[in-house]
């Protein structure tokens, strides 16, 4: 019976697919398939009795506490116009040189995806901004709109990333639990700061690529640069003016974690507060932004609790079932060993990735996976990033990735679905062959973590 348990999964994709609430279908398929197995014998109850102290768990987990931080942090730098002044000031150094508005608009989505995380407010905002003005600058709406789609998803890896931070809670979980499985009773821990640090040298090898691709196509496709001028309601901004405050929070932000300063969770607060004291100098905050800013964060925020607590259900009648124990012998009797278990769960979340949200799939099916392949002796912080990364390129690859339902809403009518869809071919090579790069050198993202 314990292949219930992989059915209750394909049911809750497909309702999840007929647009049903993601927290609400988690806990309600659980439900049914719980009460119908306790009908028939098959699902013992006493599971379910865990759920309050999994609720109180989530209710008294400090480190989640980051989350609506680091939110509030990338809503209301995302309100104080600050991917305007970046942009501005950029297209200003390097408009006039060939591939110049490319460059800067790489170099902006790291600088945003570094101070607010949030990737769907950086794909809109980038596309409104910046992939006008790339076509009248002679760039193809496909290498436009798949520049702006990739920096876009930047957010996902490069830290402070919202994703990170729910990451390392599930991940930190799932280490402990499966320490205890192998009979390790004062078992080692991994933090969100780790995956933080894991995720930077990575982070800063896909910036590299996607510029020296930008320059490369920029020299060999564009002949002749229109001086165009990237305009916002604001009057010209010099570079340092645009620079030095998101710059300033990065470095408070990463700075405190990556020095053992402050936890992530503290950090965050740091964040958020500067994030305000920016707004309040800039003189971009009002009351009615205020509360605009406090509302978004409160609907995000509660999304990201719904889900976990429906997620909690979920695993718990998951492994009533047997579930557990049925990956744990399916990745045994795989070919391959770890490789091919590593593999069959990247290739599954990459496909999850289609139809679910990152916070789905880290809720649901990071914790049935992971302990599995962390009592198999694959390193925590290295399956964190390939899973970041993993997730940030689904999020880009045709016709399902959500990047592209993005740009999709608010580019221009000139630029087709088909111009979208090929333009972001070669970025998802580029995030493959550094999938590929982290899994032959796993060092890449667990030196700078050992060092620290």
């Amino acid at each position: 019976m314990e292949y219930l348990s992989l059915v209750m999964f394909a049911v809750v994709c497909i309702t999840l697919l007929y647009g049903y609430p993601v927290a609400y279908t988690l806990a309600g398929t659980s439900l049914i398939f719980a009460g119908a197995g306790a009908v028939f014998g098959v699902f013992d109850t006493s599971y379910l009795q865990a759920v309050p102290s999994r609720l109180y768990g989530i209710m008294t987990n400090q480190t989640l506490l980051a989350v609506p931080l680091f939110v509030f942090m990338g809503v209301m730098l995302e309100k104080s116009k600050v991917a305007e002044n970046l942009l501005l000031a950029m297209g200003q150094v390097f408009g006039k040189l060939q591939s110049g508005l490319a460059v800067s608009v790489v170099l902006v989505g790291m600088l945003l995806a570094a101070s607010t995380g949030i990737v769907g407010a950086t794909v809109v905002t980038m596309g409104l901004l910046s992939l006008p003005t790339m076509l009248k600058q002679g760039y193809s709406p496909s290498f436009a709109s798949g520049a702006i789609c990739a920096t876009g998803t930047l957010g996902q890896i490069i830290p402070p990333s919202i994703a990170l931070v729910l990451l390392g809670d599930v991940l930190s979980s799932a280490f402990q639990q499966a320490q205890l499985n192998m009979g390790i009773f004062s078992p080692e821990s991994v933090s969100v700061g780790d995956l933080f640090v894991g995720a930077l040298v990575p982070g800063l090898i896909l910036v590299t690529l996607y510029l020296i691709y930008v320059i490369i196509f920029a020299a060999r496709n564009i002949k002749q640069i229109e001086p165009v001028e990237v305009h916002t309601t604001d009057s010209k901004v010099s570079l340092f003016s645009a620079l030095f405050p998101p710059l300033i929070l990065i470095v408070m932000v990463l700075g405190s974690i990556l020095g053992g300063f402050a936890t992530p969770t503290e950090a965050a607060g740091v964040g958020a507060s500067g994030a305000l004291v920016l707004a309040l100098v800039q003189r971009q905050l009002s009351v009615e932004k205020l509360t605009e800013v406090l509302m978004s964060t409160t609907k995000v925020t509660s999304m990201v609790f719904l889900i976990l607590i429906g997620a909690s259900i979920f695993s718990l009648v998951f492994r009533g079932f047997g579930g557990e124990e049925l990956i744990h012998s399916l990745f045994e009797q795989l070919p391959g060993g770890v490789f091919g278990a590593v593999l069959l769960v990247m290739v599954v979340i990459f496909l999850l990735g289609f139809i679910l949200d990152f916070i789905e799939i880290t809720f649901v099916v990071v914790p049935i996976v992971a302990p599995v392949l962390l009592t198999m002796g694959v390193d925590p912080i290295w399956l964190g990033i390939m899973i970041a990364v993993n997730l940030q390129t689904s999020f880009l690859t045709p016709p399902f990735g959500f990047a592209l339902f993005y740009l999709r809403g608010v580019a221009p009518q000139e630029v087709r679905t088909s111009h979208i869809y090929r333009g972001v071919v070669p970025f998802i090579v580029i995030q493959v062959l550094l999938l590929i790069g982290l899994a032959i050198w796993p060092n890449l993202v667990t030196w700078l973590p050992s060092m620290l």
